[in-house]
């Protein structure tokens, strides 16, 4: 049984829930073993996946970043997404990125709502990035 460990960055709580909520949602339809390890932000996100990348066939990193007036939000994003990538290609692990980037609350909002709407929830779509690389590979043709 594949197991997944879902790190949430609990800094906007009601965000960090519903992405949590639909990830697992997706996972627990395929039968996957899900864990959860929540940290403060998403700059702590990396670290994290980084401490436990032996133990896991892969990961879901979740959280959101509100731009504010300085330059603070390219930093954190940048310096997060560029060190989930390699750890992904250095570990040969797929990390799904469900890091929510958005100008305000309210955009962020729309991008994790209940699984049922009709818009996208960025949990949900990490989870099946995740699934996709761990359930295909090569195929002969």
């Amino acid at each position: 049984m594949k197991k997944i460990l879902i790190v949430s960055a609990n800094y906007y709580k009601e965000i960090s829930k519903n992405l949590v909520s639909n990830a697992k949602k997706r996972l627990l339809n395929k039968k996957i073993k899900v864990s959860l390890l929540n940290v403060p932000g998403v700059y702590e996100i990396p670290i994290a996946i980084r401490k436990n990348i032996n133990k896991y066939n892969g990961f879901i990193a979740l959280g959101c970043v509100i731009k504010g007036q300085t330059p603070h939000f390219d930093l954190i994003c940048s310096s997060t997404f560029n060190s989930i990538l390699n750890l992904s290609i250095i570990y040969n692990k797929p990390i799904g990125n469900g890091v929510i980037t958005a100008y305000n609350i309210s955009q962020a909002r729309q991008r994790c709502k209940n699984i049922n709407s009709k818009k996208p929830n960025k949990g949900s779509e990490a989870a099946n990035a995740v699934m996709s690389i761990l359930e295909n590979g090569p195929q002969n043709i």
